[in-house]
């Protein structure tokens, strides 16, 4: 299954985002909690030519605690400015972030002070890939309904200028996905987290790679949610019990695959079969 998604807007945004980084002091990077690496933009380091990051593992509700620990120590180790993990759409770790943009940042002040200049507020760019949850962390940061939210990926098409707490300016800009991804597994990985719309990639698929990895590292979730006293060695064997087990049947009591596949994905997505990690450092 291969999977590709780059709509034009996203070439127009890759060129506006150079565009403006000289106005920027910080960028904050946003990625999924779940899929950390995956969910990476590889253009950001050249888009954002050098400047210090601030590494956002948003949905971190939804991964794995443990692991997020360790993709933390990892980015450190790679030369990130810093990391945190939030929860957009609650507010969770996200009154930390103006604390530790500042803390990024108090450098750079010190010395501007030194100077009797008194430092601005922070501009800082906020990129991700689509669906990550950039429009729902803006609005939670600004207190208000700012930029548009939904949840399908591609929502977010303009640039625009956010202040928070009078000591941050966010710019906004439209998730970008890069023209072509490494390999297929990546492609499933955003597939099945929700950064590539449903009708991009065929869902039974993707369901079917998801449950070869919960098979292997988190069996016991699996049995939980699905009433499954042994899970299945034969993958086919699993997706069919599954979609026995949650009444997806058609006409002569066959498995319906489509309808499987879309339950499969919707509880991973919804945390329902628990706090699941998709890759580790």
């Amino acid at each position: 299954m291969t999977i590709q998604w780059f709509p034009g807007h996203m070439a127009k945004a890759k060129r506006q985002v150079q565009e403006k980084m000289k106005q920027i002091d910080l960028v904050f990077e946003i990625v999924d909690a779940r899929i950390p690496q995956a969910s990476r933009n590889p253009l950001v380091d050249e888009m954002t030519a050098g400047k210090p990051r601030l590494l956002l593992l948003n949905k971190a509700d939804l991964a794995d605690a443990e692991v997020t620990e360790m993709w933390q120590d990892a980015f450190l180790e790679q030369g990130i400015a810093g990391t945190l993990p939030v929860n957009a759409q609650t507010g969770a770790g996200t009154e930390k972030i103006v604390i530790a943009a500042e803390q990024v940042m108090a450098e750079k002040h010190e010395k501007l002070r030194a100077k009797g200049v008194r430092p601005r507020a922070v501009r800082a760019l906020i990129l991700g890939i689509p669906n990550v949850g950039k429009s729902t962390l803006i609005n939670r940061l600004a207190g208000k309904k700012i930029a548009k939210i939904g949840d399908r990926p591609g929502i977010t098409r303009q640039q625009q200028w956010v202040k928070v707490q009078g000591k941050l300016e966010l710019l906004d800009t439209p998730g970008i996905l890069w023209p072509k991804f490494e390999d297929e597994e990546t492609g499933i990985k955003l597939a099945v987290t929700g950064a590539i719309r449903d009708e991009r990639f065929v869902s039974q698929d993707a369901a079917l790679a998801l449950l070869r990895y919960l098979k292997v590292h988190y069996a016991e979730q699996l049995k939980s949610r699905y009433g499954i006293g042994d899970v299945p060695e034969d993958d086919i064997a699993l997706f069919d019990e599954i979609g026995r087990r949650r009444g997806c049947i058609v006409r002569g009591g066959e498995v319906d695959y489509e309808k499987t596949g879309a339950v499969v994905i919707r509880d991973f997505q919804t945390g329902k079969i628990g706090r699941i990690s998709l890759e580790r450092p």
